[in-house]
């Protein structure tokens, strides 16, 4: 059997490759057939067919030699002898699965249609199929498993929530619509149903469709030794990712009736109905059909298509590629159909017969109708059937989305040997002048046009690289590719565009603010109406900008979910704080339960926002903004808690900053338990730090409980009582300046305990020594090495403000877990001087505020300043100074009148 193997083997493309494959085949092969030799001699097609395959596709042969049955199933007559229709392929597809399609996530459809790759591949290779048979099989192929996954998320939604009294529709775009899919194309596709309506009182039409898309979609990404089904592609939906999945037809027709473009005219023009229900597809086209090819095209038609060209060649393929990408490059496969296209839209809608989805099918028609004269209809189907043959070559191999001939001399030579061709240069030959006949024509219909005309010059001199900065806003204005502007659109740009320069230069990076509203523009979707919204609120423009400037925490949380914009910034919504009785009542308003806390999340970060853009703004000074988020923290908290134990059996005490109600961006939250249920405790800590897409609730940090990390989770009252009598730390005590009773019905009990020792240690004849020496520690141990820097740890650092404060607090027996309020009471009784208090008062601010700033633009902790100077002046420009000096004073004398102070008593 090896000799024979290797004798067949030696006259392939590549020997090796078919030997070691034929080698694995033979191993496996079943006791109880014909044996591979026979097989293999008499198969159908011949063996030559079969071994050019295992030469140039891998994914093929490691499919025949992980399941030797199929070159059985293959070597039947009626498999491979012609093309197979809907009919066929279901009954193969019933005979293949004995059980459940859906069992295992489809595993059994995902097996299916890697053998029908293979059969397809391998009469391709054979050519016993041409071009129109194989896209079209691959075309079915694809309509088949979105048939089977809908057929089945519909039943099962269906029978879990009910049947709403409407349908949905697939409609297939691009190459599946065209009935022309490679060996990995994306398909592109949209979803529509019948009618805006409420399936019951909990759920409505659009989100029970918008559910079942949502199914269909996870269905089609998984993937596993089985392999995948297709990857779907929703981006040619109007709006984009930002929009909904699935709309209502009355929402389709108002989007494209107000708002389509060019582009989407394209898109369009290949729709077909390809699963769900027919009739409301045909109403969805019809209805459409004076969008697709209107009457009176636009002059600017055939130059927003060469836009598009441009975008694609700059964008995606590149200039060194641009003469070996056959299906984007200069004179490749999508050039020849923008040419059809663009004639199709200029004529179809006074041509009905040229409203046809394929693009050899349309070809003979323009040049019937003399629209293309036939010498060039003749060569762009010559051209496109070559494209598509090296196109398919290409993927064959292992069913990856590449179409750029290779520049590695063995591969572009395995390349052009399998297509037929001496040698690459044969091919290359051949690939050129086919491109170069392409691109004559593409010229001479579309535009000829060089690069997009820049916008209108204008002061750039606030951005650190000019030109950059000029790409970028070209690009902004026109778009990436698939989603340019159309001229109505450019032109609100061109108004908007020195409001935005205005903004920007008030920035204190320009470059990377410009950057991050381009990412937003782009996750938006649809830049029309969001141009149109900033054009006509140039406040909200303000805002977006001012926020990207701030913090790249805020950026990517409007990119990921740009509908946030609104959310927070409708009416009222950033007007005043939100107290604790008003996040619980809008949290239990949600959907969240015990086993779904994503809700929770949303809304976090939601409100994050929220208080963020109230900073932004100015609409609240720092001790507001930390009341704030120590107010969304808690409500959170209490609400967690509530879900995981309900019986109220878990008292919840907070400590430091949230204690003091004085959080800031992106800070944990101290906490000690009180009880004796462990589990919900556990269970609390771990659902609000999980961290999924929607980020965390919050981090809870529970270490200072009695001993520590090595202690137990939760503490009797009797428990926290002795250990405090006889082991605690002064530091531990020190802490209980700031305990606070959350939740839970120990916690009145907790904080007398709590008073009567803070105030017992107070009395400490060595009280502030202590203190002194552990600040001391937390500054060497904590600090970066350069005090200045260290505005939190170093001498006159926060640390210091608050640690003073505490130690008098202390030594007076005055209680109050809040910063301020405490600072205010020491004043008021004497304590300390009302000059002495008001220094340390607005020196802590000051730094609070600093911190502030530096958190907010992660949403984490920050200690320090940065110790690059340009990275300085950029934070002396958000906190309003107008130079660095002028920061660096004002910080340097915060510093010192907070030590003075505290020199004053702790030293």
């Amino acid at each position: 059997m090896a000799v024979w193997i290797r004798q067949l083997a030696a006259d392939t493309l590549q020997p090796r490759q078919v030997e070691r494959m034929l080698l694995r085949m033979a191993e496996k092969w079943p006791a109880d057939q014909r044996v591979l030799r026979q097989v293999v001699e008499e198969f159908p097609l011949g063996p030559g067919p079969l071994l050019h395959l295992l030469s140039v596709s891998s994914i093929c042969a490691t499919r025949l030699e992980r399941d030797p049955q199929t070159l059985l199933w293959l070597q039947h007559p009626d498999v491979c002898d012609s093309q197979r229709g809907h009919g066929r392929m279901m009954a193969d597809l019933r005979r293949f699965t004995s059980g459940p399609l859906a069992a295992e996530n489809f595993r059994a459809l995902r097996e299916w249609k890697g053998r029908e790759m293979l059969r397809i591949a391998l009469r391709e290779v054979a050519e016993v199929a041409p071009l129109e048979e194989t896209t079209a099989e691959l075309s079915q192929l694809a309509e088949i498993c979105v048939q089977q996954v809908l057929k089945h998320w519909d039943a099962e939604l269906r029978a879990r929530f009910g049947s709403p009294q409407a349908e949905l529709a697939v409609l297939g775009l691009g190459k599946l619509g065209g009935r022309e899919l490679n060996h990995s194309s994306d398909i592109d596709v949209i979803f529509l149903y019948t009618e805006e309506g409420q399936l019951n009182a909990r759920l409505s039409h659009h989100e029970f469709f918008n559910r079942l898309v949502t199914k269909v979609a996870e269905t089609f990404s998984a993937n596993d030794a089985a392999g995948s089904l297709f990857r779907i592609d929703l981006r040619l939906r109007p709006e984009g990712t930002a929009g909904p999945m699935a709309r209502s037809l009355e929402s389709m027709e108002n989007y494209y009736s107000g708002y389509g473009e060019t582009w989407e005219r394209l898109a369009l023009s290949k729709a077909r109905s390809i699963a769900g229900d027919q009739e409301l597809a045909y109403d969805f086209l019809r209805q459409h059909q004076p969008f697709i090819y209107p009457k009176s095209p636009t002059p600017e038609l055939l130059d927003e298509i060469a836009a598009i060209k441009r975008r694609i060649e700059r964008d995606i393929v590149g200039h060194e590629n641009l003469d070996r990408n056959v299906k984007l490059g200069t004179g490749g496969i999508r050039e020849i159909e923008f040419v059809v296209q663009a004639l199709q839209l200029l004529h179809g809608a006074r041509q009905p017969f040229l409203q046809e989805t394929s693009t050899l099918k349309v070809l003979p028609g323009l040049a019937e109708l003399e629209l293309l004269p036939r010498e060039e209809a003749i060569g762009l189907e010559k051209a496109y059937r070559f494209l598509r043959r090296v196109e398919h070559r290409l993927q064959i191999e292992s069913e990856q989305q590449t179409h750029t001939v290779p520049q590695d001399r063995e591969a572009a030579s395995l390349l052009a040997r399998s297509l037929g061709f001496a040698e690459t240069p044969a091919l290359m030959k051949a690939l050129r002048g086919h491109m170069q006949e392409v691109r004559t024509v593409f010229a001479r219909i579309i535009s000829a046009q060089p690069h997009d005309q820049p916008l209108a010059s204008a002061n750039l001199d606030m951005f650190r690289d000019q030109a950059q900065a000029m790409k970028t806003l070209t690009e902004l204005a026109q778009g990436r590719v698939g989603a340019h502007m159309a001229p109505r659109t450019r032109q609100i740009f061109r108004n908007l565009r020195p409001m935005l320069l205005e903004v920007l230069a008030q920035c204190a990076d320009p470059d990377a603010t410009l950057t991050q509203l381009v990412r937003f523009v782009e996750a938006y979707g649809l830049r029309s109406a969001l141009f149109e919204l900033l054009a006509a609120n140039p406040r909200l423009l303000e805002l977006l900008v001012k926020t990207f400037d701030a913090s790249r925490y805020a950026a990517d949380v409007l990119i990921r979910r740009p509908q946030l914009l609104e959310e927070v910034t409708r009416a009222g919504a950033l007007d005043r704080g939100v107290s604790v009785s008003q996040h619980l009542a809008a949290l239990r308003a949600t959907a969240a339960t015990r086993q779904n806390f994503e809700p929770v999340r949303h809304y976090r970060q939601a409100q994050t926002l929220r208080i963020l853009l109230r900073d932004v703004l100015g609409l609240a000074d720092v001790q507001a903004l930390t009341a704030e988020h120590s107010a969304l923290a808690e409500a959170c908290l209490i609400f967690v808690q509530n879900l995981v134990a309900p019986e109220g059996d878990l008292t919840i005490i907070a400590l430091g900053k949230f204690g003091g109600g004085e959080l800031s961006y992106g800070a944990d939250l101290d906490v000690t338990f009180v009880g004796e249920n462990t589990r919900a405790a556990q269970e609390l800590l771990v659902e609000m730090g999980k961290a999924t897409a929607e980020g965390t609730i919050a981090a809870v940090d529970p270490r200072l409980r009695p001993d520590g990390e090595k202690g137990t989770l939760t503490c009797s009252l009797a428990t926290f009582e002795s250990y405090y009598a006889t082991r605690a730390q002064l530091w531990e005590v020190q802490a209980l300046t700031r305990a606070r009773a959350v939740c839970g019905k120990e916690g009145a009990a907790f904080i007398e305990l709590a008073q009567r020792t803070w105030r017992a240690i107070g009395q400490r004849e060595n009280l502030f020594a202590q203190i002194d020496a552990m600040r001391e520690r937390i500054r060497r141990d904590r600090g970066t090495g350069v005090d200045i820097l260290d505005y939190k740890t170093g001498l006159g650092g926060m640390v210091e403000a608050e640690f003073l404060v505490q130690a008098v607090q202390m030594r007076a027996g005055i209680w109050n877990p809040h910063f301020h309020g405490a600072l205010q009471e020491l004043v008021q009784h004497g304590v300390v001087s009302a000059e002495r208090g008001e220094a340390l008062r607005t020196s802590y601010d000051f730094l609070r505020r600093c911190e502030s700033v530096l958190r907010r633009m992660e949403n984490k902790g920050v200690a320090a300043l940065p110790r690059d100077e340009a990275q300085q002046r950029k934070l002396a420009q958000r906190l309003g100074f107008a130079s660095l000096e002028e920061f660096g004073t004002r910080y340097r004398e915060a510093r010192e009148a907070i030590h003075v102070v505290y020199v004053r008593y702790l030293e």
